[in-house]
């Protein structure tokens, strides 16, 4: 039994979907690097590439987009009355957890537990929940982000609002989202929001789309593996992007940079993380030893939405951190550059926003290459369909009699029990 502490050098199963060389940079779907992806293609006939292996003529672009738009024009009022039990203050991802975890309600057709192991078999079944998946998250989405600013929900959008969704037109995925939340528009009054935004909102989604078998990835197939519905596997992927070390990283890059503020106290903020007293975000990856390539399509597509808003005064802070980072040393050697997180929340930022709903977008574009890894394992090999079950070394106490609570001590253990219940908790009881 070997002892690899986060799955340093574990491989858990073979994959033919996306392909990382972390030393020189390298990402590819399906054999295709993601620059020209992001050049020529777009988030939809991406996630058709991630999820059938190849790209698709006009026609299947057509069909595939129709059965995506088709779950995109509504959300379940089940699903609407459950996020309005959520407090408007919380974070948007715990609605969106939620939310998702309640949709295995809405399809027990679909589900493993009470219709048997072999409701996966069936191709046109998983295709149903992937289409739904990938239809319903951005209206899900939408509706978690107007709760969340107090602003009214509806539970069916305006049929000029459907009329948009053409499955001629790729990015209408895209628009449509932005028009839910009446953003991304150049100036106010405008009908629809500018074509600068929407691309740029779109090769973003494309970049974070998959990027093989990162932490909620694993999660995924680790719940996948046990037989769990697809609604309850994803919305435990999502638990698991909610970290800041993974998907919650955005947000926190963008309270690092307003932290810093200005220009004039990026050294003080550097000598500050070499002495461990704060943290570097944004930089650095499990991955990576080079430039993140998503981070360059990423800081690219933010001076195009700065050509609509205006730049933001934190790219010029974020600008002069990353110079000032790859000309120290310190970082250099540890091979400290920039990963997608880093530009990606000045884009969210400047189309509006909020800083919590930063992992929300993360998780749009994540759907398509979750529900790839999801397919792969239900199709794959049957030796890694087993369920995953990693090993353990035990360093507690060998065996012990038991004693009787008048014999034992209380060393180490606090005297008083409240002391261990929050704060809250404690005025609460």
């Amino acid at each position: 039994m070997s002892y690899d502490p986060g799955y340093m050098n574990t491989a858990v199963c073979t994959s033919r979907i996306t392909f990382i060389d972390g030393e020189k940079g390298i990402l590819r779907y399906r054999g295709y690097p993601i620059e020209q992806l992001a050049s020529k293609s777009s988030f939809m006939e991406t996630a058709f590439l991630l999820l059938y292996g190849e790209l698709p003529s006009e026609a299947q672009l057509k069909h595939f987009c129709a059965r995506v738009y088709h779950h995109q024009t509504a959300l379940h009022a089940d699903i609407v009355a459950l996020l309005q039990t959520i407090r408007h203050d919380a974070h948007c991802m715990t609605s969106v957890i939620s939310a998702l975890a309640a949709m295995s309600a809405l399809h027990p057709e679909a589900n493993p537990a009470l219709e048997g192991q072999a409701v996966y078999s069936s191709r046109k079944t998983r295709e149903s929940q992937m289409f739904t998946l990938l239809g319903a998250f951005p209206t899900l989405a939408a509706h978690v982000l107007l709760r969340r600013s107090g602003s009214s929900v509806p539970c069916l959008p305006a049929p000029s609002l459907s009329t948009l969704l053409d499955p001629a037109r790729p990015r209408a995925y895209v628009e449509y989202f932005l028009l839910l939340l009446g953003l991304g528009k150049a100036r106010p009054g405008e009908e629809g929001p500018d074509p600068r935004v929407v691309r740029a909102l779109d090769v973003i989604l494309l970049a974070h789309a998959d990027h093989e078998l990162n932490c909620s990835t694993a999660a995924l197939r680790h719940l996948t593996s046990s037989g769990v519905d697809v609604y309850t596997a994803v919305a435990g992927a999502t638990g698991a992007l909610y970290g800041p070390l993974h998907g919650g990283a955005t947000e926190a890059v963008l309270r690092m940079l307003q932290q810093i503020g200005t220009e004039e106290r990026i050294p003080a903020f550097l000598e500050a993380v070499k002495a461990k007293e704060a943290k570097l975000m944004g930089f650095g990856h499990r991955v990576y030893k080079n430039y993140d390539p998503r981070a360059v399509l990423v800081r690219e597509v933010a001076y195009e939405v700065f050509q609509v808003y205006g730049a933001d005064p934190l790219i010029h802070v974020a600008t002069a951190l990353e110079t000032a980072a790859r000309s120290d040393n310190y970082f250099v050697s540890r091979k400290l550059y920039p990963n997608i997180d880093f530009y990606s929340g000045l884009v969210y930022k400047a189309i509006g926003f909020p800083l919590d709903f930063f992992p929300v977008l993360f998780t749009m574009g994540r759907m398509a290459g979750w529900l790839a890894h999801w397919e792969e394992l239900l199709i794959g090999p049957e030796e890694e369909k087993k369920i995953v079950r990693p090993r353990q070394i035990y360093l507690g106490p060998a065996e012990r009699a038991f004693l009787p609570i008048e014999a034992r001590g209380h060393d180490g253990i606090a005297a008083e029990p409240e002391r261990l219940l929050p704060s809250t908790t404690r005025a609460r009881l």
